[in-house]
This record gives structure tokens, C-alpha cells and sequence, in this order.
């Protein structure tokens, strides 16, 4: 079947697909006839010139596929089928774009997450190392109590029979004077005072 540049009916269009002697003149009609009102369609929603004219192509593909499989009947027309086929293909490709996209920002959203938990702790670890320092500055009797009350976790009436006070409340204004003197040395460096009394307030609560 040979084929011209005037309009040709769907009827001659597809014989000439299914006979193959003149596939190349019929698939360059239909992108003739075709082309720009399909690729207008995947601009319009959300395709770039390039997804257009990679998903006209892909369209035009499944449609011939179709019509050597003998599953075109003519039940509607070319540009209709063409159409369907070409929603339904860029629908689905919107769909799995979605999709990564979603596992991306989770995927981004627990990096971020991850990313702050680990500069949280890194910031801590190293604040946690200079209240040390701080503490191993104070009186012997000040130090032990306050590595036993905020390090070891030890409860007031455990500490005060553990260092041979008399009494609880004895260790709780021991504990009270030791923390007056910690906070002097925090608030006479500058540079960790603010992550220190963090960690204070941490500690405290």
C-alpha cells in the first residue's frame, strides 16, 4: 500500500500497519497528524518537551503493537485509542515519580533526623568531658558526692551511708555547696559555660 501526503482514514492507516509495506510512511503520518496535540496533553500535566516526546514515541509503539495483535476493531478512532493509551501510560509514570518521591523525603527526613541525633550526642559526650574536668577540680568530699549522686545515680540516703555522714540532710547541703562551686567554675569559662549548664539543667530534671 503506498502512501500520500494527503489526509488518510483510520481504515487505510491501519492496513498499511498491519501489512508493514509502508510502516514508515504510516507511523511518520501519525506523528504528522498526532504529535502535537498528544505531547500538549503530558506538558500540560506535569511532563517536561522531553517526557513528551519519549511517551508520544512509547504510545505510538503500544498502538501498532495493538494493531498487528489484530486488538484494534475500530471500535473508536486513533486519535481516541492513541489518547487512552498515552493517559493511561503517563498516569502510571506519575504514579511511581510519587512514590519515589515519597521514599525520598522519608529517606532525606531520617538522614536529617539521624544527622542531629548523632550532633546531639557528639555535643553532649563532649560537655559531659568538661563537667568532669569541672568536678574533678572541687574538694575531694564535694567531688565524690556529686560523681555519686548525677554519675552513679545513687540515691541521698545510699551516698550519705556510703561516705559516713551522719545524716541525709548533711549530704544534701554538701551536695548544695558542691554545686554553687561547680556553677562558679562553669560560669568563669565562657567558651563551654552555656553547653555545661545544659547538661546541668539535664541532670537537675
Amino acid at each position: 500500500m503506498k502512501l500520500t501526503h494527503q489526509p488518510l482514514t483510520d481504515a487505510q492507516v491501519i492496513e498499511a500497519l498491519q501489512d508493514g509495506t509502508a510502516l514508515e510512511a504510516a507511523v511518520r503520518y501519525l506523528y504528522r497528524t498526532h504529535f502535537d496535540s498528544l505531547t500538549y496533553f503530558i506538558r500540560q500535566n506535569s511532563g517536561s518537551q522531553q517526557d513528551a516526546e519519549d511517551y508520544f514515541h512509547e504510545t505510538l509503539v503500544a498502538f501498532i503493537e495493538l494493531v498487528r495483535q489484530g486488538k484494534f476493531r475500530g471500535e473508536s478512532s486513533i486519535k481516541t485509542l492513541l489518547y487512552a493509551i498515552l493517559r493511561n501510560l503517563w498516569r502510571n509514570e506519575l504514579k511511581r515519580r510519587s512514590r519515589a518521591q515519597h521514599r525520598e523525603n522519608i529517606y532525606y527526613d531520617s538522614s536529617e533526623q539521624t544527622s542531629k541525633d548523632a550532633e546531639h550526642l557528639i555535643f553532649r559526650h563532649e560537655a559531659e568531658k568538661q563537667m568532669l574536668s569541672f568536678i574533678n577540680q572541687l574538694e575531694e568530699n564535694y567531688r565524690k558526692i556529686l560523681l555519686l549522686y548525677y554519675y552513679e545515680q545513687m540515691p541521698m540516703k545510699q551516698i550519705f551511708q556510703v561516705m559516713g555522714y551522719k545524716s541525709e540532710q548533711v549530704v544534701r547541703n554538701m551536695k548544695c555547696k558542691g554545686m554553687k562551686k561547680l556553677n562558679q567554675l562553669v560560669n568563669s569559662h565562657q567558651t563551654t559555660k552555656q553547653a555545661c549548664q545544659d547538661l546541668l539543667m539535664i541532670h537537675s530534671s
